[in-house]
């Protein structure tokens, strides 16, 4: 008999009532370790906030409409208890509590199976309909408890105060197992719950990387100051451009060639041309790379490029007009051999040997040190190059290092200096006026502070008429909040951008505010768990301070984010 869902709440409630980490990681060590086989599977993935693996590609696709629509009916609230509601606690599973309050539910108690069963059901019927039914009928059997976390996980908000690493480290626990072994399982099988079984049976060194299961992609940590890289390590380094694409993996085995987004969606198909370059190249590979566009040997603007984005069929004449080029600037599995845990230098030494041919080209890598020049000296030389090539930057890496999937460390640095620029979440928006009248135009935006929101800025300036256009109707469709003027939407729409000083400020509740801050562009290749940090914001601010002395006698809020 499956294990009852009000248990797992229960475990849920605890580990986000304690800031304390190694008091989560015994609730969980307890709460997993007493699970049958199947109910654990079911367990970790749901603590991780998602109602499938990492390696499943199928989704929900249950819109904010259907879930308030099955909310209401379950409570027989209004809608104005609703928006009251969020008003309150700008979080929707927290209002699905609110609301079913004391509402008895009507059937048998769910269990984890049940839970499990009603998502597999929501994705794979079709339609906002059909959709609905499931989840009205596991809803009229949930209690208050069980409804806040449904509906947290259907939003993709689990927010409860636990990261996936401090998950490894309970199932670790939990079986007494070695924590790394449990984050390499994790990682290379894509699967939080099939390395808790495996940490359960002692089995957690059968799985290797796996083609056509995408890992995370290593990630780089942004430095504001060359100078701040021989601080974080020491020479040689490995440096190449900073290309301003899109993210992908690249798998190949046999007769089969697939590209997967840093949020390890298949996108194989939206980029037709790249096909038969890569399945030419024998054997069997994993790349890491950047798609992008070019011109001569200059890339192409990502504000040109991104009109190929989200496309699930590209036509001949976009083919034609901006035709995708990849740029290879790692391996991370030849002929079967896993290379995550060689050194970058002999990873590169092997992706040299790969027949790479257009429209497929290696990246431009040159390893500096100290015997020839100053390194400050030689990085900016670098960095003024790639910025000549049309490219943002600079990436430098420790030749030294393994490749750490979905890992954010200071083993490979990014610099983009030339402008100030923060990734965030669109949180709020407001009807615009004048030539902007009818359209939502002015965006408040949000970073990363744990596990909530923060907001830092807002910007209205720097996107095309047709792009605010197609943002209006994606906001009017994700509107959590209706304010009349203001809109609380749904934070899922990931910007860049650019400012020119970050100052303390209480108009916002992150603490701080942006000078003159302007959208780069849209970043639908990025998913939210990875916009910046209230951390990076208060860095920046406190790099650039007296920066703009000359600016300090202007009038209070001159040139903030201010209508």
């Amino acid at each position: 008999m499956s294990d009852r869902f009000s248990a797992w709440v229960s475990t849920a409630d605890a580990v986000r009532a304690t800031t304390k980490k190694l008091e989560k990681m015994a609730l969980l060590g307890a709460y997993l370790g007493r699970l049958e086989d199947a109910d654990l599977v079911i367990a970790a993935r749901l603590f991780a906030g998602a109602p499938f693996s990492r390696k499943d590609e199928r989704v929900l696709s249950v819109g904010w409409s259907a879930l308030a629509d099955v909310l209401l009916e379950r409570s027989g609230k209004s809608d104005a208890d609703m928006s009251a509601s969020y008003q309150r606690h700008a979080d929707l599973g927290d209002v699905a509590f609110e609301l079913v309050g004391d509402s008895p539910p009507d059937g048998e108690p769910l269990g984890l199976v049940d839970v499990e069963t009603s998502f597999t059901e929501m994705a794979a019927v079709r339609g906002t309909s059909a959709k609905r039914d499931v989840l009205r009928s596991v809803m009229r059997r949930a209690t208050a408890g069980e409804a806040r976390y449904i509906t947290k996980v259907i939003a993709g908000e689990t927010r409860i105060g636990l990261r996936e690493g401090l998950l490894e480290d309970a199932i670790a626990r939990a079986f007494a197992r070695d924590r790394a072994a449990v984050a390499r399982a994790n990682m290379l099988t894509g699967d939080i719950g099939d390395a808790a079984l495996r940490a359960k049976h002692g089995s957690l060194e059968e799985p290797t990387l796996t083609h056509f299961a995408p890992i995370g992609m290593m990630l780089a940590t942004p430095v504001l100051d060359l100078a701040e890289v021989a601080r974080r390590f020491p020479p040689p380094y490995v440096v190449d451009d900073k290309y301003d694409g899109v993210r992908a993996q690249v798998h190949k085995a046999g007769d089969r060639v697939e590209l997967y987004s840093r949020t390890l969606d298949r996108v194989t198909k939206r980029y037709p041309e790249l096909h038969d370059a890569l399945l030419a190249i024998p054997g069997s590979y994993v790349l890491d790379a950047e798609i992008l566009a070019f011109e001569s040997d200059r890339a192409v603007p990502f504000t040109r490029f991104q009109t190929r984005l989200g496309r699930k069929d590209v036509s001949g004449e976009l083919r034609t007009r901006l035709p995708a080029s990849l740029v290879v600037f790692d391996i991370l599995e030849r002929e079967g051999r896993s290379l995550l845990d060689v050194p970058l230098a002999e990873r590169l030494g092997i992706l040299r040997t790969l027949p790479i041919a257009p429209p497929l080209r290696l990246a431009l890598q040159r390893e500096l040190n100290d015997r020839d020049e100053p390194l400050v000296a030689a990085l900016e030389r670098e960095f003024v190059a790639a910025r000549d090539r049309g490219n943002e930057g600079l990436m430098v890496k420790d030749p030294r290092s393994p490749y750490r999937p979905g890992r954010r460390g200071m083993e490979w640095l990014k610099v983009k200096r030339a402008l100030r620029t923060l990734d965030a979440v669109v949180t709020a928006v407001e009807w615009g006026h004048g030539k902007r009248k009818g359209v939502l135009s002015d965006y408040t935006f949000a970073v990363r502070d744990g596990d909530r929101l923060r907001n830092v800025g807002k910007a209205y300036s720097g996107l095309t008429d047709k792009e605010i256009a197609e943002m209006t109707e994606h906001f009017l469709a994700t509107t959590i909040k209706d304010l009349g003027r203001l809109r609380i939407v749904r934070p899922d729409t990931v910007i860049e951008v650019a400012f020119d000083q970050m100052q303390e400020s209480a108009r916002h509740d992150s603490g701080y505010a942006m000078r003159f801050p302007r959208i780069v562009r849209l970043r639908p290749d990025k998913p939210v768990s990875e916009i910046d940090t209230l951390d990076t914001v208060r860095e920046i601010a406190r790099t650039v301070a007296g920066e703009h002395a000359k600016d300090q006698g202007a009038p209070s809020g001159e040139g903030e984010d201010v209508p």
